[in-house]
């Protein structure tokens, strides 16, 4: 795969212009779901995550696996 294949699409709407990659999207997907008492679950099956600590091909990674359900639910009480 390249890293084009991993890119957002590009979006569309009034929004559009301020969503630049997966980091803006996370935001924007945020400000929406919250305050719509949201709850999204990804389910993951042997998911290997290599997170970068340094810039550059040669950094050394954290290896992050994940195996089952990540709950994400949007509020706008920090109690909750």
């Amino acid at each position: 795969m390249t890293d084009l294949q991993n890119e957002p699409a590009p979006a569309t709407g009034p929004d559009a212009h301020s969503i630049q990659d997966w980091t803006d999207l996370g935001k924007e997907m945020w400000s929406y779901l919250t305050g719509k008492s949201a709850v999204i679950d990804y389910s993951f099956i042997d998911m290997t995550v290599e997170v970068p600590r340094d810039i550059g091909p040669d950094a050394p990674r954290a290896v992050w696996k994940l195996n089952g359900t990540l709950r994400v639910t949007t509020s706008e009480n920090p109690a909750d």
